[in-house]
């Protein structure tokens, strides 16, 4: 989803999440050309929480931690092997073929960072994400066609990328009709100047580029998912299902995420007039957890992982003669799909889908689903989780304790 596809996949990357090939498109393409046509014109720790459920496999353990047993608020991700990527008929090129992969144990945040704690670590901080700044023309210009010549000034507009959708029903081709790029728009701000999160402390942080994300990783002593990890722990013990939750999209009538089937009566892009044309994110946790506890782990809003994206990957990884361990991405990206974007254009790997993932635009509320999105891209549909190894939080443990042993009483 970028803009030339906006951050959702061609229909799906950015607001709209993919359908094909299409949500590989940069959302950093949409971004560029957006700014141009817009601006310028444990078995490690035991838990607290135990809770056993699943649906089909083996019944994975709920596991939380409590702050001592475990880091608060995160779950355990047991670990193992599965088949990664998928090979059914609703799969994407990039996301095939299914291969055997294995990871190791680690905690994962058990929803979305919310604007709640967004918030917090700007205060503590100071810091000015990506779409606060006047756009830098060097990470810029990578993502457009050579030669591309440098808008002025006056159009390095601070903004992000902000789904406005429309108000009949439009061919598909054309992201660029539900997508603009808003000067103004940022996470306090995310669909313009003139729009707020007041009220909603516990939704998803979107807006977030690559870089904030990483930035509020360092800060939380926690790190990004690799793809490998975000997607055994997507599929929550649930081997080569179709969805987070099995393989029906609506057991028993029920919605299990928020995406744009439950959320909107009318056909994507269509705005329903009668509610305002609301369409955003929803509170984490509104919906269902998957079988190791975790909220909206598809639907809601995209989230970034540490990989830079190829769309060749999971053929390379399974040419390997042996169970690929721990894979941590290529070293560089490739995307062929992007027409107009040079094919090594750097893009890193968001995953999940959104509250704008549709049937005609695109399926990626599914956990084998992929897309390469601009480090530098901020949109109104993205946002992310993180993790921390067992020896991360063992080590920091055992420092709070060390720490607490020094104060009086303590």
């Amino acid at each position: 989803m970028s803009v030339r596809k906006p951050a959702s996949v061609k229909t799906a990357t950015a607001g709209s999440d993919q359908r094909s090939a299409r949500v590989a498109k940069p959302w950093r393409k949409l971004v560029l050309w957006g700014a141009l046509l817009v601006l310028a014109p444990a078995v490690v720790g035991a838990a607290v929480s135990l809770a056993v459920k699943s649906h089909e496999t083996p019944h994975p353990q709920i596991v939380f931690g409590d702050g001592s047993r475990g880091p608060l608020e995160m779950a355990w991700i047991p670990g193992g092997q599965f088949e990664m990527g998928s090979d059914s008929k609703q799969a994407q090129a990039n996301e095939r073929p299914a291969h055997k992969v294995r990871v190791h144990g680690f905690w994962m945040d058990r929803h979305h960072v919310t604007n709640a704690q967004f918030a917090a670590f700007v205060k503590a901080t100071g810091y000015v994400t990506t779409a606060e700044k006047k756009p830098d023309w060097e990470s810029l210009k990578v993502q457009l066609p050579p030669g591309t010549p440098r808008p002025p000034d006056s159009a390095m507009v601070a903004g992000a990328m902000v789904f406005v959708g429309t108000g009949q029903p439009v061919p598909l081709e054309d992201y660029s009709r539900w997508w603009r790029y808003v000067p103004g728009a940022d996470w306090r701000h995310p669909s313009g100047p003139d729009s707020s999160i007041a009220g909603k402390d516990d939704h998803p942080v979107v807006q977030v580029s690559y870089e904030d994300a990483q930035a509020y990783a360092k800060w939380s002593g926690k790190r990004l998912p690799t793809e490998a990890e975000w997607e055994f722990a997507a599929r929550g013990g649930l081997e080569q299902a179709t969805y987070a939750w099995g393989n029906q999209f609506a057991p028993g009538g029920k919605q299990m995420a928020n995406v744009w089937q439950g959320q909107q009566p009318q056909s994507f892009p269509v705005v329903n007039p009668k509610a305002g044309g609301a369409v955003g994110t929803s509170p984490v946790g509104t919906f269902p957890a998957n079988g190791y506890g975790l909220s909206d782990m598809t639907g809601n809003a995209w989230q970034w992982v540490a990989d830079w994206y190829r769309a060749d990957q999971f053929r390379r990884e399974a040419s390997a003669t042996s169970v690929v361990e721990n894979p941590v991405g290529p070293s560089n990206s490739w995307d062929p799909a992007d027409a107009g974007v040079p094919v090594e254009a750097p893009k890193r790997v968001t995953r999940g889908g959104s509250f704008l993932c549709n049937e005609d635009y695109c399926l990626s509320y599914r956990p084998s689903a992929r897309r390469g999105t601009d480090p530098y891209n901020s949109m109104s549909h993205l946002g992310f989780r993180l993790v921390m190894d067992e020896n991360t939080w063992a080590d920091l443990h055992k420092h709070q304790q060390l720490a607490r042993a020094d104060v009086p009483g303590g």
